[in-house]
């Protein structure tokens, strides 16, 4: 079996590709509104590209 490297986003990557303050990542993070994301033992977070992009794909436009 092949197991699949995942593209894994850090904090900076995500808020840079986003153009959002750290800040308001983790208000989002605060209200769930944030893609999934794992944290790793010294308590980073890792963002998924998968979960990432299928978090971007679900948010809606306003009209």
């Amino acid at each position: 079996m092949v197991m699949r490297r995942r593209e894994l986003l850090t904090v900076a990557e995500f808020c840079k590709e986003f153009k959002i303050s750290r800040s308001t990542l983790y208000e989002w993070i605060a209200k769930q509104t944030a893609p999934k994301f794992s944290r790793l033992p010294n308590g980073q977070l890792r963002f998924d590209r998968s979960d990432v992009d299928d978090w971007f794909n679900g948010c809606g436009v306003a009209a």
